[in-house]
């Protein structure tokens, strides 16, 4: 007799047992995968109201009145805020500044303004004045920056899209890849991010840097854009959060989000980065626009 075989009324039992184990398992899992799937949802219906401000200050130590500045006949702010009406993403756009030339030219080309104080520090300091005297709820407050006359439209909307996809950050914004000559220009921003697209770090300097102290061409660095999107919850936090002093060092406001430990959602795009930092890049901008039959 085997001694070690089990009934078949003990396997039929253990059998049942083993189904209802799974069954249960199986429920779970069903249980756990429709809960999260009803939390993502809630979450980017939670972040579904969204607004681009155009931050413009006529006062700039490298370039004076910036924002009025023709680009091929039309004011540069209002080519930046032209290409982000394409964006998709965007309910509704404004212009925030604290000088009335600005505000005159933006609601002369039918731009809508907001008046923001002189005390504001940074562009984000004056997306959240904007916001809260916008007088409306938005989840998430696009920071347009008005010297891109070139944007692309899909990566407002790529920021944007990030921002409701990635629930543990607050921020995001986009990359792209920095041409070897411009690798020690302190105006080109470089970012370095990890293996699931957070940025770890921004600079003016060259990252990363090598042991011979040159550009390396094989290598892939970025070049960030200074478009950037924020959950609103957050902005309103942003101007409470003392400066940092890697922010203070670099002088690039991105660095205190990093610095006091939230997280930075990061896009990489193939964008050609046209952004106007001194008189000189006018020219420049004139003569690509011309090459692409840009009126």
């Amino acid at each position: 007799m085997a001694i070690c075989s089990p009934s078949s009324e003990s396997s039929s039992a253990t059998s049942g047992r083993a189904w209802i184990v799974h069954a249960l398992v199986a429920g779970a899992a069903v249980a756990v995968g429709a809960h999260a799937a009803a939390y993502f949802k809630w979450f980017r219906k939670g972040r579904s109201r969204v607004v681009g401000i155009i931050p413009a200050r006529f006062a700039s130590s490298r370039f004076e009145g910036k924002p009025l500045v023709h680009i091929l006949g039309k004011p540069m702010i209002q080519r930046t805020w032209e290409r982000a009406k394409l964006a998709s993403t965007l309910d509704h756009i404004v212009v925030a500044t604290d000088d009335e030339r600005i505000a005159e030219c933006c609601r002369g080309f039918g731009a809508d303004v907001i008046m923001t104080s002189e005390s504001c520090r940074n562009g984000t300091e004056r997306c959240n004045e904007a916001l809260l005297k916008l007088g409306k709820h938005y989840d998430i407050v696009v920071n347009i920056q008005g010297d891109e006359p070139l944007l692309e439209p899909d990566i407002i909307d790529g920021i944007v899209r990030a921002l409701q996809g990635a629930p543990d950050a607050v921020f995001s914004t986009a990359v792209t890849s920095l041409k070897p000559e411009d690798g020690l220009d302190p105006n080109r921003v470089k970012c370095v991010v990890d293996n699931h697209d957070y940025a770890i770090y921004f600079s003016r300097g060259l990252i990363p840097y090598n042991k011979s102290g040159k550009v390396n061409p094989q290598f892939p660095y970025l070049l960030h854009l200074g478009i950037q999107s924020f959950d609103s919850k957050f902005l309103r936090i942003y101007p409470q959060l003392p400066p940092t002093p890697l922010q203070l060092e670099e002088d690039l406001e991105q660095l205190k989000v990093l610095e006091n430990g939230y997280k930075m959602k990061v896009i990489k795009v193939d964008h050609d980065a046209h952004g106007v930092d001194t008189p000189e890049d006018v020219e420049k901008i004139e003569a690509l626009m011309r090459e692409r039959s840009i009126s």
